[in-house]
Formats: structure tokens, C-alpha cells, sequence
């Protein structure tokens, strides 16, 4: 072989597109999902931790950690018997006791999500478990009400913290992939842990054992949750702490969408509180005893769970949210009106087959509507008004029973609330449209 012969081999080597060097130079294309280089799919690798198998093993951790904040929740109501006798509660003193867990949440929700993106999610979530685990203790160990309402508050602190943050972890996993799946599964986490709450709890009532044992078994529930995230939680990419650049500020359009999102979802969660609350009292008024009329709304509360998993699974395999939340919100609401003239069993049940189709659609929009670096303060916003929703609708239905007498003027007035819901749709997507969000 000559030497130019050498020369020009070596020459071609070096070159873009010659020998083994071809396939190097070709552009890597993805489509739909996949890589392909010079025709053929290559294994995608997971982009930071978002592989398939990661969001779900995310979504999994998150939703069962969640599971504590429902069981804390309700473990007051499941205590309260002895609570009241030991302690000598009035019942305004026991329903202080359960709405203080959410109250907070006016106040701090914005703060959270400002903690979110200050310090980091994952670690501003395990603080508040840590609450939630040291406020249940503080509760169990209460020998007078104004520690057991400290206790409580601490609780609540915690679970402001734990719920706005993990929406926002969740929206990072699956923003624009599988959300509103995602988005119902984690949601319904939180009747779970009030269904776990309610089974645990009575038997251990039922049982003998004392007030304080329920609310230690809740810490428990907050420590367990905590090792959980410690141990099994690997943080999103858009989990930043510290971070101050431009993307991370809010614009205006991203503030008034996600407050539409956050009334939708108040005005939800308030009606959801009603109908726990008052929909029981009408039943016995109508002639139903304590406990039929307790179980038909919490076969109810548990027909809500399928039907949430149901649009979840729908919303991802055929799509159309808009005709899942008006289904849902327009039937819970028109049934609500009819429910005092309507045949009671048949409608509640109706009603809880259907009143679940929209929650992962409503907890979806956030995510269409906020960029990564704004998602922490924009969950904020969004739950700020799920939790003067849930705080405030249920007090102002009592008020307007008590002014009216008529133990059917709370159900008038939660099925008027869900019917605005789809009003602040329309406005959410009419001005989603007009607007793009800024890159």
C-alpha cells in the first residue's frame, strides 16, 4: 500500500460521514417518545429521573405518604366519644378541634409554596411531617383543651405544608403526560386515609383503648410517611432550592388562572364538606336513624373515590375533560338541589357515582397554566382558595340553616356552589386561549 493510499485513508477517517464515523454525525430525532439514530430506536434513558417507571414509582410514594394527612384528619372525629367525656368538650369545642386542621391553610398556603421554592420541596415536606408526627404527640399527651388545640395546630401547620407541596411535586412528574390520572389517584389518597382513620380507629375505640392512643396511632401514620419520603423519594429536577432566576416569577395571567383553578377547587372541596356535614342531619330529619343515614353518605364518600379513579382512567384513554367536569359538577349540584324532594338512597348514590369524574381534571389545570419555575408559587395560590373553600362554605351553610330553619337550605346552597363551577371554567379556558404563557 503507498503512501498517499495511507494518507488518504487516515484523511477519510477523520471526516463526518465516512467509516465508522457515520453514524456519529447523524442528528438524533425524537418522535413520538422515542430515539431514533439513522433509523433505528435506541432505548430512551430516563431525562433526569422522568422515565415512565419513575414517575409512577414517584406518584406511589407521594400518594401513600399522603395517606397520613387524611388519616390525621380524621383522627379527632374518631376519638371524639371519649374526647368529650374525658375532657368535658362542648360540640362547638369539637368541630373548633376538626376545622382547625384546615384553617391555617388561608394563611400559610402561600407561604408553603414560597418554602417550596426557598428550600426545597422534598425537604419543606418533610418538615411538615415532622410536624404532623410532633403536633399529633403533643395532642395525645394534652391534659386540658388549649394543648390539644396546640397540638392540633401544629398538625394543621404540617399538613398546609405537606398538601401544597405535594401537588406541585406530582404536577412535575406528569405535567403534559398522563396528569389528570395522576392528578385523581393522588387526590383520593386523602378520603383513603379518612376511610383507614375511620376502620383503625373504631376498632381501637371499640376496643376499649383511650382517646390519646388514636392520636398517637396518627403521629405514627405522619412518622411512618416521613421514612417513607426519606427513604424511597428521589427529587424531581424542577425540586430547586434557592432559586431566584426569572422563570421562577409569577406573571399575572399564571396568578389570575390558577386562581379560577384554586375557586373550582375551593368551591369543590366547601361542597364536599357540606354534604358530610348536613347531608347526615337532613336524613334523620327525614326520618332515617343515625346510623342509616351515616352509612348511606359514606357509601357515598366511597362511590366518589371509584368514580374519581374512573375519570381519571377515562380523561387518559379518551380524553375529554371538559365533558367530565361538567357532567360531574352539573349532576352532584342538580342532584344536591333535588335531594330534599327526590327519593334520598338513589340519589345520593347517583350522586357519588358521578361527583368524582372531575377531581383529577380540576387538579390537572394548574399544571397546563404555570411554567416549572413558578409551579411552587402557584400552588400556593391554588390551594389558598381550596382552603378558604373548605373552611368557609360549610360555616356560611350552618349559618343560612340557622337563619332559615329548614334543615334543607344547606343542601340548596352547596348544589348552587357546585353550579358556578363550570361558569369559572369557561372563564379558565376562555382566557387560557387569548393569552400564551411566556417561554
Amino acid at each position: 500500500m503507498s503512501s498517499l493510499t495511507r494518507r488518504r485513508r487516515r484523511e477519510d477517517r477523520g471526516r463526518p460521514g465516512r467509516g465508522r464515523w457515520r453514524a456519529a454525525a447523524q442528528p438524533v430525532r425524537r418522535r413520538a417518545g422515542t430515539l431514533k439514530r439513522a433509523g433505528k430506536p435506541v432505548r430512551p434513558r430516563s431525562m433526569g429521573g422522568t422515565s415512565m417507571d419513575g414517575r409512577w414509582k414517584a406518584l406511589a410514594v407521594l400518594a401513600t405518604a399522603r395517606l397520613s394527612l387524611g388519616f390525621q384528619f380524621q383522627s379527632i372525629a374518631s376519638v371524639s366519644t371519649r374526647l368529650i367525656e374525658d375532657l368535658g368538650l362542648a360540640y362547638v369545642d369539637l368541630g373548633f378541634l376538626i376545622g382547625l386542621y384546615v384553617l391555617p391553610g388561608v394563611i400559610l398556603a402561600l407561604p408553603g409554596g414560597a418554602l417550596g421554592q426557598r428550600f426545597g420541596d422534598k425537604r419543606v415536606v418533610m418538615t411538615g411531617l415532622a410536624l404532623m408526627t410532633g403536633g399529633g404527640v403533643l395532642a395525645g399527651l394534652a391534659e386540658d383543651y388549649a394543648t390539644l388545640v396546640a397540638g392540633r395546630l401544629l398538625s394543621g401547620v404540617g399538613g398546609v405544608l405537606l398538601n401544597v407541596l405535594m401537588a406541585k411535586m406530582v404536577t412535575d412528574w406528569f405535567a403534559g403526560r398522563e396528569i389528570v390520572l395522576a392528578m385523581a389517584l393522588f387526590v383520593n389518597s386523602f378520603p383513603v386515609g379518612i376511610g383507614l382513620a375511620l376502620l383503625v380507629l373504631g376498632l381501637l375505640t371499640g376496643a376499649g383503648a383511650a382517646w390519646p392512643v388514636g392520636l398517637y396511632v396518627s403521629a405514627a401514620t405522619a412518622a411512618a410517611a416521613f421514612l417513607l419520603l426519606a427513604l424511597a423519594y428521589r427529587r424531581h429536577p424542577n425540586d430547586r432550592s434557592g432559586a431566584t432566576s426569572a422563570g421562577t416569577v409569577i406573571s399575572g395571567h399564571e396568578i389570575i388562572l390558577v386562581s379560577l383553578a384554586g375557586m373550582m377547587w375551593g368551591l369543590y372541596n366547601g361542597a364536599f364538606g357540606i354534604m358530610l356535614g348536613f347531608a347526615p342531619l337532613f336524613l334523620i330529619s327525614s326520618g332515617f336513624n343515625p346510623g342509616q343515614a351515616g352509612a348511606l353518605v359514606g357509601t357515598t364518600t366511597w362511590l366518589m373515590v371509584a368514580s374519581g379513579q374512573i375519570g381519571g382512567l377515562a380523561a387518559q384513554r379518551w380524553g375529554r375533560p371538559r365533558l367530565l367536569l361538567l357532567t360531574g359538577t352539573l349532576a352532584w349540584g342538580i342532584g344536591m338541589l333535588l335531594l330534599p324532594s327526590a327519593e334520598p338512597v338513589s340519589t345520593l348514590l347517583t350522586i357519588g357515582l358521578l361527583m368524582g369524574l372531575p377531581v383529577g381534571v380540576i387538579m390537572s389545570l394548574p399544571a397546563a397554566v404555570l411554567r416549572p419555575g413558578s409551579r411552587a408559587l402557584g400552588m400556593g395560590i391554588f390551594y389558598t382558595w381550596l382552603y378558604a373553600g373548605q373552611s368557609g362554605l360549610p360555616p356560611a351553610a350552618g349559618w343560612l340553616q340557622d337563619l332559615s330553619g329548614n334543615p334543607a337550605t344547606s343542601l340548596y346552597f352547596a348544589g348552587s356552589s357546585l353550579l358556578t363551577i363550570p361558569l369559572l371554567y369557561a372563564s379558565f379556558v376562555l382566557r387560557s386561549a387569548k393569552r400564551q404563557l411566556p417561554a
